[in-house]
C-alpha cells in the first residue's frame, strides 16, 4: 500500500513540475520583480610605458678571501679503564632438529 501512494506521489510531482503554465508563470513572476541589469562598462585601456633599461655598469662581485688552514695537533691517546666490550652477534644459527615436522612413518599392510 505503502508503494502506491509513493507512486501517485511521484507521479503528482512529475505532473505539476511539467506544468506549462507553471512555467510560464515563474518567467513572468521573474521578470516583473527583478530590475534590469546595468550593463558593465568597459574599463579604458592606458598605454604604461616600458621600463627603463639600467645605464649603470652593474659592480663586480668581489671576491672572496681564502681561509688559511688551521692544523690542529693530535689528540693525546687516553686509556679509559673499566670500558666494557661490545659483544658480537652470531652470523650463523645452529640447526635445530624437527621431529614433529618430518612425515608420519609408512605403515604395511599384511
Amino acid at each position: 500500500m505503502a508503494s502506491h501512494s509513493c507512486m501517485i506521489l511521484a507521479f503528482f510531482m512529475a505532473i505539476s513540475f511539467s506544468s506549462m503554465d507553471m512555467a510560464i508563470g515563474s518567467r513572468h513572476l521573474l521578470q516583473t520583480t527583478l530590475p534590469p541589469l546595468p550593463t558593465v562598462p568597459t574599463l579604458p585601456q592606458g598605454n604604461v610605458p616600458p621600463l627603463p633599461l639600467p645605464s649603470m655598469p652593474q659592480p663586480s662581485i668581489p671576491n672572496i678571501p681564502t681561509i688559511p688552514q688551521l692544523t690542529l695537533p693530535p689528540l693525546p691517546a687516553t686509556s679509559l679503564p673499566n670500558i666494557p666490550t661490545i659483544p658480537t652477534i652470531p652470523t650463523t644459527f645452529p640447526s635445530i632438529p624437527f621431529p614433529f615436522l618430518s612425515p608420519p612413518p609408512s605403515t604395511t599392510t599384511p
